[in-house]
């Protein structure tokens, strides 16, 4: 694969929240190949740099965006720029959710802030094949109400059960307070025919893959997105290892099967 980006032009642009950004690109000649969700890409902002970005919405489900939280120089340039303006990719790389395993079987889905970015491509394809899954089941929780994204979609989604909590509530907040494994008991679905997909800062990770696993949900049903500082995206630069695992190359979508004994390693 290619390491020089590939030119794509914003065509739309939209603000989750005050900080973040979904960016909808088209390729400006021959695109790249084609993107499934869960797999991320090199984003260039000319002039800044690059950063990884998991896609955020494929062409078959809305055309192909990625979201961006404005925190460094590479990722504010991004999150600043406007329709018509040149981006770079590369990829795709890494692995994804590979829902297709989950055929016939209840979701539960769960993301912690801007981790509903990765896993939305997910649940719109399962909500695009009705009758390929059983009971679909989305849990959201962020720091603040102004922190969730999505907020119109989220709640437009068919599912057996939508659950959305915020840790720190305003004074307009009227929904659920807590950390989103707090949501888990109001989910519908047999664990024993169960795929579970979480994505979120690692702590909250850890916590809800620990929790459905104690539920019955086999480990190797438990999908988690793993993040570490990837450099080149194509496992030579050594940045992104993780134990036995570069991210950028093995992961950052894996089976809690493999993900938990390295995430519990201290100093790895």
């Amino acid at each position: 694969m290619t390491v020089v980006p590939a030119p794509y032009r914003i065509v739309a642009r939209w603000e989750e929240t005050p900080d973040t950004a979904t960016l909808r690109v088209e390729p400006v000649a021959e695109p790249l190949p084609p993107f499934t969700p869960g797999r991320f890409a090199m984003v260039w902002a000319f002039g800044r740099g690059e950063i990884p970005l998991s896609v955020s919405a494929i062409p078959t489900t809305g055309g192909l965006a990625h979201t961006v939280r404005s925190v460094g120089a590479v990722s504010e340039g991004l999150y600043e720029s406007e329709p018509g303006r040149v981006v770079g990719l590369r990829g795709p790389y890494g692995t994804g959710w590979e829902l297709e395993r989950a055929a016939g079987r209840d979701l539960v889905v769960v993301a912690g802030g801007i981790g509903l970015a990765p896993l939305r491509p997910l649940i719109r394809d399962a909500v695009a094949a009705p009758g390929t899954y059983g009971r679909l089941n989305v849990l959201v929780g962020a720091r603040t109400p102004a922190d969730l994204m999505a907020k119109i979609e989220t709640r437009r989604w068919p599912t057996a059960y939508t659950g959305i909590t915020v840790d720190r509530p305003d004074a307009h907040w009227t929904g659920q307070i807590g950390v989103v494994t707090r949501l888990i008991p109001r989910a519908r679905f047999d664990p024993r025919r169960t795929s579970a997909f979480v994505c979120g800062p690692e702590p909250m990770i850890r916590a809800t893959a620990r929790e459905l696993v104690h539920l019955g949900i086999s480990p190797t049903r438990v999908r988690v997105s793993l993040e570490r500082n990837m450099r080149c995206a194509t496992g030579h630069c050594g940045h992104c290892q993780l134990g036995p695992l570069l991210l950028c190359r093995d992961g950052p979508v894996v089976d809690w099967s493999e993900a938990e004994p390295l995430l519990y390693t201290r100093e790895l």
